[in-house]
Parts: structure tokens; C-alpha cells; sequence
């Protein structure tokens, strides 16, 4: 592997997730230990270097300039450093970057802070013996996230293990530093042997990253690779596929919708890789199936996950509102509908945000339309700046301009391999409606 000479290695504290969209995500924390006294502040010449302070009392784990105090002299672009609170007491450890948006990543408090840069082997091998030791993810799929960022306090950092491939995707220049160091302990853990580093371009311009780092990983792993979920079958592009190539966050959903779908009539809307489909005609012996998505390349995609499962699915490429719309008019309806829009909100001002919504509740209202009465729809929002009371509340807007209701059976989210830390619950951004149509 080839490492950019010119970037600094990374320099461990004396002592001892996501990404949040904006920095209006993170309202300070009351301070600690209110209504007793607090030990007196630790003075800047005693604090162990490189070193932080807050400017508020928080225990967020992303802190953007507004939140960020005073900052060593000796602290640089990726190191690791020990941060400290408003009051001037120690508060954990973090990853630095002055010149990110997101300037600090606090990854671990308490105990796991006295550990300095022997925290981060801690944290991988206790992720990774989450999935295999205690979920036995093994022994279902070979395809499941290794590492969540914030959930597993290692942020800007996600791993997803597909067979023999680890996936990574950094967005912290923190962590891109230190990946090349730590793939043979992931290789030894999770039992694969290729890596491909995914950097996005212009996150990667803000942290300093520089993709060139992992030129040699990502030559040596595979294009594509074949992975098994619940006796279903796809294949992994690492190219023409989106985010990480997978989505591993519902597998646990599509599982679930076989119970729904015996002998019935399924729409899949903005299938991507057809994983609800699938399983809809596989597990859940479905007797008809279409899958529709505007995307060229997840429906070829889509396809070829069908052939290889030698399953009879028809596709339509085209767009899901036009598609809809089109088969309402028609006065189609199916037994069972699954509607998974790509991410439609991107920020949380209401004047950006509005078009998103609108777009939520159109698209929603034209699925519901195509739902037979005592029918199951199955509504998905990825848009982690929707709360699921407005993402609720939506849905049934759409369904009550129709004239009908919603008997809700369930709301689910992402599967266990992606565990949300207490001070960073806006990284559970993944939400599912489950319910009959009257």
C-alpha cells in the first residue's frame, strides 16, 4: 500500500460514527454536576498535549467551530487529542482537523479515553465481535456492516464486509491516516482478504484526504463480488453501485416482507437491487413481482440479481412518480407495496427542506393509491434529517386525501450492525412504516 509521504503520521495523547449535516444538529449540553461543586479546571501548562477545549458544555461527539474553545499549539490536522470541557476537567478524546467542517470527532469518553491510540484497535475488535460473536451474522449473510462511524466510536470511519471484501468509506482525515495500519487486524477479524477505500471527492477535499493513499488497496480487490442474504443471492458492484454498494441496513426488512407476500400481487418501487423483490418471490413465494427504478444501472443491476436467483421478476425502468400516476390511472392495485425513495432531504432549514417533503407525501400518496383495501404498504425514508413523527406524519396525510386509513403494524429501522451511541441519535436516520390499507 502507498502512503502520500508528506502526510504527517499520527502523534498519540499523553493520558488518557453517519455525518451530521450541520452544526445547528448539536445543541449544547447543560454543564455537568450542576448543583455541586466542580473540581477546579486543569491550567492549560498541565493539560497533557495535544490538547482541546470546548467552548460549551456537550457530550456530542461532532463538534463544528462554533462549539470548539482553545486548541494547543502542538495540535495538527489528524492527530489524536485529549479534549477537555467548558470547565477545563478532562472530557475524552478526539480526532482533530482545523480545517474540516466538522473540526473534532470526540470518539471515546471515560475509561476507553486513558487508552490513547491503543483505543482504536479496542473499538475495531469490539465491533467486529458485535456482528460475529454475538449477532452470529455468519451464519445468515456474508454481507453486514463491520463498523458504524458514531456507533461505534470510531467516527468517520464505516466498514461494510461483503464475502471476502471489506468496504470502507472514510470521511475524516483522522481515520484515512491510520486505515492502511489497521486493514490486516480487520482482515484477521473478519476473515476476507481485499479492501476497497471509498473517499467521497468533495468531503475528501474538505478533510485533505487524498484518494491516492489507497491507489494499491483498491487495484488489488475485485470489481464485483457475490454475496448471500437469507438464501438470496446478489452480486456487489463496487463502481455502479450506490453509497458502499449495498444496502446492508435493510436486510433485516426485507426479510421481514416475505410474511406478507404469499401468493400475492407485489409492487417494488425504487427497487435498486430488487432486495425486497426477491425476497417477496423467494421467502415469500410471491406469485407476481415488478420492480421499478429510474436508475439504468440498479435496474441492469437488479436483473442480473434475478438471473442469478433464477427468479421471475418483471422490471421497469422508468421514473416511480410517472409509473404511479400512470397506473392509478389505469386503476391497477396490488396486495402488497413496498416504496423505497432514494434520500429526499438534505438539510434541516424549512425553506431547503420543503421540496423534499412535498416530494414525500406525492410520492407516498401515489403508492397508497395502487394498495387494495386490506393491502399492506411498506413506506422508507433514508433522510436522516426527517424525524419519524414528520416522516409519520406525512404518510398519513397521504393516505387520508385519498379518503382511507392506515392501520399501522410496525416501525423498524436499520438492522443491529448498525448500533446508534446515546449522544449521537441523529445518526439513526433510517425509518420504515409497516401497515393495512382501509
Amino acid at each position: 500500500m502507498t502512503r502520500d509521504p508528506s502526510a504527517p503520521r499520527p502523534s498519540s495523547p499523553l493520558s488518557a460514527s453517519s455525518e451530521a449535516d450541520d452544526e445547528t444538529a448539536f445543541a449544547p449540553a447543560p454543564a455537568p454536576g450542576a448543583g455541586r461543586q466542580l473540581p477546579p479546571p486543569v491550567p492549560p501548562a498541565e493539560r497533557a498535549k495535544p490538547w482541546v477545549q470546548l467552548k460549551y458544555f456537550t457530550f456530542q461527539p461532532a463538534i463544528f467551530p462554533r462549539l470548539l474553545g482553545e486548541a494547543s499549539p502542538d495540535a495538527r490536522p489528524g492527530d489524536l487529542v485529549n479534549v477537555y470541557d467548558k470547565g477545563g476537567q478532562p472530557l475524552g478524546i478526539g480526532l482533530y482537523n482545523p480545517r474540516a467542517k466538522m473540526v473534532l470527532r470526540v470518539v471515546a469518553h471515560g475509561a476507553d479515553a486513558l487508552l490513547g491510540e491503543a483505543y482504536f484497535e479496542t473499538a475495531i475488535r469490539r465491533a467486529v465481535a458485535l456482528r460475529r460473536e454475538i449477532f452470529r451474522l455468519d451464519e445468515t449473510t456474508d454481507a453486514y456492516r463491520l463498523i458504524n462511524s458514531d456507533g461505534d466510536g470510531l467516527s468517520g470511519l464505516i466498514v461494510d464486509r461483503y464475502a471476502d471484501t471489506l468496504l470502507c468509506e472514510v470521511t475524516s482525515f483522522g481515520m484515512a491516516r491510520r486505515l492502511p495500519d489497521w486493514l490486516p487486524l480487520l482482515h484477521e477479524l473478519a476473515g476476507t482478504k481485499f479492501a476497497r477505500v471509498h473517499v467521497d471527492h468533495d468531503l475528501g477535499s474538505l478533510e485533505g484526504i487524498k484518494p491516492s493513499w489507497f491507489n494499491e488497496t483498491n487495484a488489488a480487490a475485485p470489481a464485483r463480488v457475490k454475496i448471500r442474504e437469507h438464501g438470496v443471492r446478489y452480486e456487489v458492484d463496487f463502481a455502479e453501485g450506490h453509497k458502499t454498494g449495498f444496502f446492508c441496513d435493510q436486510r433485516e426488512n426485507r426479510r421481514m416482507l416475505a410474511r406478507f407476500t404469499k401468493g400475492a400481487r407485489v409492487l417494488d418501487l425504487c427497487c435498486y437491487s430488487a432486495g425486497f423483490s426477491l425476497n417477496a418471490k423467494l421467502n415469500g413465494a410471491a406469485e407476481d413481482v415488478t420492480a421499478v427504478d429510474l436508475d439504468e444501472a440498479a435496474v441492469a443491476m437488479a436483473r442480473r440479481n434475478a438471473n442469478l436467483n433464477q427468479a421471475r421478476i418483471k422490471f421497469v425502468h422508468t421514473d416511480a412518480f410517472a409509473y404511479a400516476r400512470q397506473m392509478a390511472q389505469n386503476g391497477e392495485k396490488w396486495d402488497v407495496v413496498v416504496l423505497d425513495p432514494p434520500k429526499l432531504i438534505f438539510t434541516r432549514e424549512a425553506a431547503g427542506n420543503a421540496e423534499g417533503r412535498r416530494k414525500y407525501e406525492d410520492l407516498n400518496q401515489l403508492a397508497l393509491s395502487l394498495v387494495k383495501p386490506g393491502g399492506v404498504f411498506v413506506t422508507c425514508s433514508c433522510s436522516g434529517l426527517l424525524s419519524w413523527e414528520d416522516f409519520e406524519e406525512h404518510v398519513i396525510k397521504a393516505a387520508h386525501r385519498l379518503n382511507r386509513r392506515l392501520q399501522f403494524l410496525d416501525r423498524t429501522g436499520a438492522g443491529a450492525d448498525h448500533p446508534v451511541y446515546s449522544n449521537c441519535l441523529e445518526s439513526r436516520y433510517l425509518k420504515l412504516l409497516w401497515a393495512r390499507v382501509w
